[in-house]
């Protein structure tokens, strides 16, 4: 199937799932997570984890994973893995992600689950591993070797994907051949096997992609997102410094005017009007004036959020009791689920 056509059966599949989660949450348990490689900022933010609060909401049976052993496939130190892995929890925990209904883990922490990548890798072949483009990208933009970890990164999802029987990811489309291959792995054990694992389907996101304050991708190597994390002090000055242009009039034009429309989108987003809407009200007011707007709209949205993270911080063991307890939910999941599998391959000594 050319990868047009696969990617429209997906939207087709996606927008299916969807219609139907309001009617039956009970149906579906979702798997999605990040790798603790530094702060979330505004692009996380409404990119997945509203979603996540959304779908837990809706009564869905909703697990986060904290990808921790993931951060090693490029890169060569794990020096700030207890700090991220923390404030991460902290974020969640602020934009509303609820441990008594989500199950909050780290890869680490649920051995389990991770031995089912020995009987996932002997359904694969080197040349359906070597295909991923997904992987080619983070190799490249990491300008690492293709580290065994790296190259088998699509199989260790499927693990963490089929452990907990998730059914639905959320993803954008250029995480689909994760999917396809978790679909491809799912289907050859059960052929092979015995039925343990449910068919796994890709909850697209239509959410556009915010970009940064300049119109680049959001990236903390640029300096131009917004964390969570930040005041509305330095999330001010972080507006304040944004690269503008010479051009008095605002208007929203990303290809010519990226750095105005950057911010145009940012403000857009937190306050639920259009970019072209904003531009137009703010006029010959200059980017002096678009830059407070866009601090103002920031500051507001995230108020609450920020002031719950501010409590939330003053109580270390609370967030560690959450991460602990969720590892302990993850492993009796995956205990039982690697039981299932043993007995299907008939390895019960």
């Amino acid at each position: 199937m050319g990868n047009e056509q696969s990617y429209e059966t997906a939207v087709r599949r996606s927008n299916e799932i969807k219609a139907d989660l309001a009617v039956h949450p009970q149906n579906y348990t979702m798997l999605t997570g990040d790798r603790p490689t530094g702060r979330l900022h505004l692009g996380h933010y409404f990119g997945t984890l509203k979603g996540r609060v959304e779908l837990q909401n809706a009564g869905i049976a909703t697990n986060v994973l904290i990808a921790d052993y993931q951060v090693i496939t490029d890169r060569d130190t794990t020096e700030h893995i207890q700090d991220n892995v923390l404030n991460l929890l902290i974020d969640y925990l602020a934009c509303g992600i609820d441990p008594d209904r989500t199950m909050i883990y780290a890869h680490s922490a649920v051995p389990a689950a991770n031995q089912l990548m020995l009987p996932f890798l002997s359904l694969v072949s080197e040349a359906e591993l070597q295909r991923n483009p997904t992987v080619k990208a983070e190799m490249e933009a990491s300008g690492h070797e293709l580290t065994g970890l790296l190259l088998t990164y699509p199989v260790h999802q499927a693990c963490d994907i089929l452990f907990c029987k998730g059914n639905i990811v959320p993803v954008g489309r250029d995480q689909l051949p994760h999917i396809e291959l978790t679909r491809l792995i799912a289907r050859r054990f059960n052929n092979r096997y015995a039925k343990v694992f449910p068919e796994v389907d890709a909850l697209l996101s239509e959410t556009p992609l915010l970009p940064g304050l300049d119109g680049r991708k959001m990236s903390k190597s640029y300096g131009n997102a917004i964390n969570l994390s930040m005041t509305a002090e330095e999330t001010a000055q972080r507006i304040r410094k944004s690269q503008t242009d010479s051009e008095r009039r605002i208007t929203f034009d990303p290809e010519h005017r990226p750095g105005v429309s950057g911010l145009l989108s940012t403000a857009a987003i937190c306050t639920g009007r259009s970019e072209t809407e904003i531009a137009e009200e703010i006029g010959d007011a200059g980017a002096g004036q678009l830059k407070r707007y866009v601090t103002e709209a920031v500051n507001t949205y995230f108020e609450p959020i920020r002031a719950r993270r501010r409590e939330i911080e003053e109580d270390l063991d609370y967030v560690r009791d959450v991460i602990h307890e969720g590892n302990r939910r993850a492993s009796k999941i995956a205990e039982a689920t690697l039981q299932e599998v043993r007995e299907a391959m008939g390895m019960v000594y």
